[in-house]
């Protein structure tokens, strides 16, 4: 670049939104020694702008996790404007990442701190014969499931709760208490069912930790009124089993939710 002040660009924050198969990574965060979706996107947008670029997330998603809607942003001094980038980064990339947008916001925007709510779903696949395709994309459950004690187990989590009883263990938050703004169950096709999580924030594994012990509900192991009394007495292992990674995806992340933008309390 020139050392001409005039020809200096002015910081810009780009936000892009990301979609991914998270098969083939450790998750979105760098780690050493593994290969991650976020170490991949900045080795490709360097090479692009031609330099280091930090990029920030909305979140973490875990090995195996996918997102269709995955939030990041980053700061460049590049005369490319957002298409450009979304182009050429899209020409970079892997085929199992991809930038489904990408535009100019203003400075103040963080990915994760601006945030007011992150939606998730989980994929099931119910039937006795396991799936070639969908292997890497929902959880095979053998057991049918029966939906009206789900989704009784599914409305006791809406609200403001503390999800102690469905946080990894070993975690370290603040504050282990959430608000739910939506459950609820949706059937595509017979067998395919989509649990979809809507919350301010979320603990490390609480959607995969509410659906194993939603699911153990589903087929007959437990009973509604055990999920609301482990939900109540916040130990996580009175819970269920923690659902495969390979179900759960990231759907959105959202800026604005009831005319407010506001950071929500507890967002992680």
């Amino acid at each position: 670049m020139s050392a001409n002040p005039h020809d200096i660009q002015a910081r810009r924050n780009i936000k892009l939104v990301l979609e991914y198969d998270g098969s083939a990574y450790h998750g979105w965060q760098r780690q050493a020694g593994a290969l991650t979706i976020q170490e991949v996107v900045e080795a490709r947008l360097g090479v692009m702008l031609g330099g280091r670029v930090a990029v920030r997330a909305s979140g973490r998603t875990d090995a195996g996790v996918h997102a269709r809607g995955q939030v990041v942003n980053f700061y460049t001094r590049s005369r490319l404007g957002p298409g450009e980038i979304q182009r050429g980064l899209n020409s970079l990339l892997p085929g199992d990442i991809v930038v489904l947008e990408a535009e100019q916001v203003e400075d103040s925007f963080h990915s994760r701190f601006s945030a007011v709510s992150k939606t998730y779903e989980y994929h099931i696949l119910s039937r006795p014969v396991p799936s070639a395709l969908l292997r890497r994309y929902a959880w095979h459950v053998r057991r049918p499931l029966s939906i009206a004690p789900m989704e009784e187990c599914l409305d006791a989590v809406c609200g403001l709760n503390d999800f102690s009883a469905f946080m990894a263990s070993g975690s370290e938050v603040s504050s282990t208490e959430r608000r739910m703004f939506r459950a609820f169950i949706e059937r595509p096709r017979q067998d395919r069912w989509k649990l979809v999580f809507e919350a301010n924030g979320f603990l490390r594994h609480m959607v995969r930790n509410i659906t194993g012990t939603v699911v153990e509900v589903g087929t007959g192991k437990r009973t509604p009124e055990e999920f609301v009394r482990i939900l109540a007495g916040k130990d996580r292992r009175q819970a269920g089993i923690t659902a495969p990674a390979h179900g759960l995806y990231l759907l959105a992340v959202n800026y604005c939710r009831d005319g407010e933008q506001s950071r929500p309390e507890n967002l992680k």
